[in-house]
């Protein structure tokens, strides 16, 4: 069971880890999404032989009702909780995620000087305020849930396994934390690995470009030309992870 949740995980959402050696990579999914996603290079860092753990954040990968009771306070909790865990385990830590995954690992990196990396795959940022003011209009009008965000993917044979739905409340509580995010951002010191989707119609990509802009740390730019927003599970995976393990060898190095 997911920690907090009513309903037993779905089949292919379930956290996933590995025992390596003494550095450490916590994977991050997104938004109403679960480990399915970012499965293929969090096997691709264990592989190599690091420490792996991917998390199913809470509210993620059983029920939407599940995640309409979570917030960004619920899914950053759970992301520096498996942080601790994992720095307390390994000499150094690169973080790696995915959309909100993204979102988180920054945030830790806002708040992690010793991170040894971070990986951001199709960050999210901000939620426009145009979106903002919608969501909560329909809360207002007693809705509670929209159409789902996931499953944004150009490889026809490729699926994401995420929910069909989106808790406003939730989305809500995202924009939050893309806020508290923008304002720490200055205080990334970490190296960083942006990869971005130009054709991405969930995330735009001038949030990549906004977090380039602010952080402090040193940025690499990897751009993903065949891919959408899941780019992880899309035609640009393999290049993920190449320039994922190529990173985390370099930011690791003794």
């Amino acid at each position: 069971m997911n920690e907090g949740a009513n309903q037993p995980i779905l089949a292919g959402c379930e956290p996933w880890s590995a025992d390596g050696g003494r550095h450490g990579v916590l994977v991050l999914h997104g938004f109403t999404g679960c480990p399915q996603s970012m499965r293929g290079l969090a096997e691709a860092f264990a592989t190599e032989g690091y420490t792996v753990d991917l998390p199913l954040l809470p509210g993620h990968g059983t029920s939407v009702d599940d995640m309409a009771t979570t917030r960004w306070a619920d899914w950053s909790g759970a992301a520096e909780s498996v942080y601790d865990n994992l720095a307390a385990r390994c000499d150094q830590v690169v973080v790696a995620g995915l959309s909100m995954g993204g979102t988180l690992a920054a945030w830790l990196g806002s708040r992690h000087p010793e991170i040894a990396g971070l990986v951001l795959v199709n960050p999210l940022v901000r939620v426009d305020d145009s979106i903002v003011e919608l969501v909560r209009q329909m809360l207002d009008n007693g809705d509670d849930r929209m159409p789902a965000i996931a499953g944004d993917i150009a490889d026809p044979g490729s699926k994401e396994a995420g929910y069909d739905l989106t808790p406003l409340a939730a989305l809500l509580s995202l924009a939050g934390g893309a806020t508290e995010l923008r304002n720490g951002m200055a205080k990334i010191a970490s190296p960083v690995l942006l990869c971005t989707s130009p054709q991405d119609h969930v995330v735009p990509p001038a949030d990549s470009d906004e977090l380039a802009a602010a952080v402090a740390g040193p940025v690499e730019r990897v751009t993903l030309e065949r891919s959408f927003h899941v780019a992880t599970l899309d035609y640009d995976r393999a290049l993920i992870v190449e320039r994922a393990l190529d990173f985390a060898t370099r930011v690791t190095a003794d």
